[in-house]
């Protein structure tokens, strides 16, 4: 991979700045030592020549994106709840993997739904909420909302050719500030003047003073600088760290029903993820035997996450085996073997960050054995009931106690149970969740755990609404080494997870198309292999 800091040479290229001594070299912060391995050339005719003969930008004209009208229904909502305070909420910065190599950026996702940017905008970018007379702001409500974000240097500055993390020559174009604009709907502002937005006329209410509001933990810079203007106002810090508390909560229960457009968005991770699936079908032939068979299948997912999405959505579990009865394998170091269980869990990030979640189990060799089948059957039975019980009105936790009171009745049919079926299920028994430790369904979005800053209320206590997306994961675990169970069912896991829609009068499977019964599962699997 090409470096802005490239391996020194002991010879001097033409024009390029003579060497330190040892003196100045020991002098040099330990902070500027990464240029060490630079042989980038310094003459003035070469910066003169590298800021010339380049075409001139052309001046397009930007369709306004189908997401903007549904942000700005967003911000409005937010707008109502703070009324009269300051908002602050960044996008994050980037981050280093490896010295001077980054991740590839992602911005928290309250500022993804509030300003409808996805991929890879913006790193270090923050949307202000700045507080207006009552029905002044943005579609007649209390706030104008701005996006301070760093726009691209011109092709006549160093930074166009020299700065490996902002300057085209290093990561292509980006958005300017009137692109955005007219994407958006929003207002835009160079970066350099967050400092005064953020912070002027800072105080406390009752010296007439803006209360500030700050999306915390997702930029220590834009934490410190609200952070100091807190401080040298006079603000009661622990206080404001409360009120921060509630903006995250809000931010997140925002997104507990999706609109139209984030429905369509997560259709389309689901059916990326379907065909991740098939992919993973494929190539099973070629991950038998393979000392790191788990890793063929990881890695044939992730290709078609990157061809037709932004990323994955969470690290993939592929699972083989013994590894199927570990939750969140991620690892996926194991061989994958004729006979065996294959666990996958995986999602397809769309680019606008809306991420699938699916879970199927497969037999390696194609048809699951008596006891495989006696399992998986029962996992579905438990899915099916969960489904048949979802619909507006009902409390999400109802949706997790009908699914595992169907596997304890398994359980307990094939004598699994230590106790009765009654006391298994009783709070003070449970003994049916050694098997099933997790929770059936959790919200599905911008993140795979989407809206866990939500409310206890509002989530495992909460009502359901239509348009309301989450999963439906049961599973059966039997280690290797569960001395509780016959040897029969050692080894052996199980999950079927899909995502599902809350429609007017019950629910939709968005990943129906996945084949579910275990017949199903085997016609589906030959027919990719006979192709």
């Amino acid at each position: 991979m090409l470096s802005s800091q490239n391996h020194a040479s002991s010879t001097r290229a033409p024009g390029e700045a003579p060497s330190t001594t040892a003196d100045e070299s020991a002098d040099q912060p330990l902070e500027d030592r990464g240029s060490n391995r630079s042989q980038r050339p310094t003459s003035d005719a070469f910066r003169e020549f590298m800021a010339s003969s380049w075409a001139p930008a052309e001046d397009v004209r930007h369709d306004r994106d189908a997401v903007a009208d549904h942000a700005a229904q967003r911000r409005r909502r937010v707008s109502e709840a703070f009324a009269g305070e300051r908002l602050v909420l960044p996008a994050g910065p980037l981050k280093v993997r490896s010295n001077d190599t980054d991740y590839r950026f992602r911005p928290h996702s309250a500022f993804a739904h509030l300003t409808g940017l996805g991929v890879d905008h913006e790193p270090d970018a923050v949307l202000v909420f700045e507080p207006v007379d009552e029905g002044a702001g943005d579609d007649g409500g209390h706030h104008e909302c701005t996006l301070y974000f760093k726009p691209m240097a011109g092709r006549d500055s160093e930074e166009f050719y020299a700065d490996a993390r902002h300057g085209e020559f290093w990561i292509g174009p980006r958005p300017g500030l009137d692109e955005f604009r007219q994407r958006l709907g929003l207002r835009t502002a160079d970066l350099s003047e967050l400092e005064v937005a953020a912070t002027k006329n800072a105080g406390a209410v009752e010296i007439g003073g803006t209360r500030i509001r700050l999306l915390r933990e997702v930029d220590l810079n834009v934490d410190a600088l609200v952070d100091t203007s807190r401080i040298n106002t006079g603000v009661d810090l622990e206080a404001s760290d409360s009120l921060d508390a509630e903006l995250a909560e809000h931010l997140s229960a925002l997104r507990l029903v999706k609109d139209d457009w984030e429905v369509e968005q997560l259709r389309t991770s689901v059916a990326s993820t379907i065909a991740g699936f098939h992919d993973v079908v494929a190539a099973l032939p070629r991950a038998v035997g393979h000392s790191r068979g788990e890793r063929v299948v990881e890695g044939a997912f992730f290709a078609r996450a990157r061809l037709e999405g932004n990323d994955l959505g969470y690290d993939t579990i592929a699972a083989s085996g013994n590894n199927a009865t570990v939750l969140h394998w991620i690892r996926n170091t194991g061989e994958v073997r004729e006979g065996d269980l294959l666990l996958l869990d995986a999602g397809v990030e769309a680019d606008s960050l809306y991420t699938a979640d699916i879970t199927r189990t497969l037999p390696v060799s194609g048809s699951f054995s008596e006891v495989q089948r006696r399992v998986y059957e029962a996992v579905l039975a438990a899915a099916d009931a969960a489904f048949e019980v979802v619909r507006p009105g009902i409390r999400f936790r109802e949706i997790h106690q009908t699914a595992v009171r169907v596997l304890a009745e398994h359980l307990d049919s094939w004598g699994l149970l230590p106790v009765s079926l009654e006391e298994a299920l009783s709070e003070e028994g449970q003994h049916h969740r050694r098997w099933m430790p997790h929770g059936t369904s959790h919200h599905l979005g911008l993140d795979v755990h989407d809206c866990a800053q939500a409310k206890r209320e509002l989530y495992l206590d909460g009502v359901l609404e239509e348009g309301m997306v989450f999963t439906i994961e049961p599973g059966l675990y039997f280690k290797a080494e569960d001395l509780a169970v016959p040897e029969e069912y050692r080894g052996i896991g199980v999950r079927i997870e899909d995502d599902v829609l809350v429609t007017a009068d019950g629910a939709e499977n968005l990943s129906a198309a996945l084949p579910r019964t275990a017949e199903d599962v085997e016609a589906w699997m030959r027919g990719i292999w006979e192709r």
